[in-house]
């Protein structure tokens, strides 16, 4: 199981941790990452990042498919952190936001992405 899905499955069990009010709200994103903002999708993995500062993410791997739905925490370089309450994952994005053949892409995580417009 990777990292991301087991922080969220440990956050999932503790029950207390998702009833509790949340210590960080979402950030909204800065408008020198607006970029990233918009519904990416590439092989098996989507990633919608709202400028409120949302993220809705899936991502299906053999044996187990995850669907979240939580909060921007902020950026550190082109990277950026989500989560709730006290838990948080960072996505590496190894190739930020940028045009090519005419469309938006970017690698988060190793896959590659493509902005839905």
């Amino acid at each position: 199981m990777n990292r991301r899905a087991v922080l969220f499955t440990a956050c999932l069990l503790a029950g207390s941790l998702v009833a509790a009010p949340s210590f960080a709200d979402p950030v909204p994103v800065p408008a020198d990452k607006a970029a990233y903002v918009g519904d990416w999708r590439g092989q098996d993995m989507r990633i919608h990042l709202k400028p409120d500062g949302h993220v809705d993410y899936a991502r299906k791997q053999p044996g187990k498919n995850l669907n979240l739905n939580v909060d921007l925490q902020g950026f550190n370089g082109d990277n950026f952190d989500v989560g709730f309450s006290l838990v948080r994952s960072t996505f590496v994005v190894s190739k930020p936001p940028h045009r090519e053949g005419g469309k938006w892409k970017m690698t988060v995580d190793g896959v590659e992405l493509t902005k839905v417009e």
